[in-house]
C-alpha cells in the first residue's frame, strides 16, 4: 500500500513538472507569449533545471531543447523509481517506458489545449486566455481546419485533431509495447 501511494506522488509531481517543462518548450517553439501569471508559474517552476541544462544545451533553431531534455530527465527518474518499487531494474525498459510517458503526456497535453478552447469557444471566447491557448493549438489546427469544412457555423476541426490524437496516442503504446 505504501509503495502505491508513494507512486501517486512521485507521479503527480512528474506530471506537473514535465507538464511544465513541455509547456515551456511548447510555448517557445510556436513563438507564443503567455499571459504574465502563467509565464510566471512555468518559469519559477522550471528554472531550477532548465537553466543549468541550457549551459550544456542551448536552444538552436527556435527549440528550447533543455526543457524538452528537463522534461525527459524527469519522466526517466519517475521512471525508474516506478520500475525499482516493482522491484526490477531493467535500462532498456525503463527508457522504453520513459519514451512511452513523455509522449503520452505530450499528446494529452494537447487533447487538454484543445479541450480548453473547445470550452472558452462555447463559454466565452473572449476570456483573457483564449486567444493564448488558441495560439498553442494553431500548429494543430491550422492545417486541419483547411481541410475540414464548416458545417453552418460549427467548426469540427477539433473533433477531427481529438481523434488524430487518440490514434497517436495509441500507435506510440503499440510501438512501444511492440519493442518491450
Amino acid at each position: 500500500m505504501l509503495d502505491s501511494i508513494f507512486t501517486l506522488i512521485i507521479d503527480t509531481v512528474a506530471i506537473v513538472l514535465a507538464g511544465a517543462l513541455l509547456l515551456r518548450f511548447w510555448m517557445q517553439a510556436v513563438r507564443v507569449r503567455p499571459p504574465m501569471e502563467i509565464a510566471q508559474f512555468v518559469y519559477q517552476l522550471t528554472d531550477w533545471l532548465v537553466r543549468p541544462l541550457r549551459r550544456v544545451l542551448p536552444g538552436t533553431g527556435g527549440y528550447d531543447w533543455a526543457s524538452l531534455i528537463g522534461a525527459f530527465l524527469v519522466a526517466l527518474l519517475a521512471t525508474a523509481v516506478e520500475v525499482w518499487l516493482r522491484g526490477g531494474f531493467e535500462p532498456h525498459a525503463i527508457l522504453l517506458l520513459t519514451i512511452l510517458r513523455i509522449c503520452h503526456w505530450a499528446l494529452y497535453g494537447l487533447i487538454g489545449l484543445l479541450l480548453i478552447e473547445v470550452i472558452f469557444s462555447w463559454v466565452n471566447p473572449h476570456a483573457p486566455l483564449a486567444p493564448f491557448v488558441r495560439a498553442l493549438n494553431d500548429p494543430l489546427m491550422r492545417p486541419l481546419r483547411r481541410i475540414v469544412p464548416l458545417l453552418g457555423t460549427i467548426d469540427l476541426s477539433p473533433l477531427v485533431a481529438l481523434i488524430l490524437l487518440r490514434i497517436a496516442i495509441e500507435l506510440v503504446t503499440t510501438i512501444v509495447a511492440s519493442l518491450l
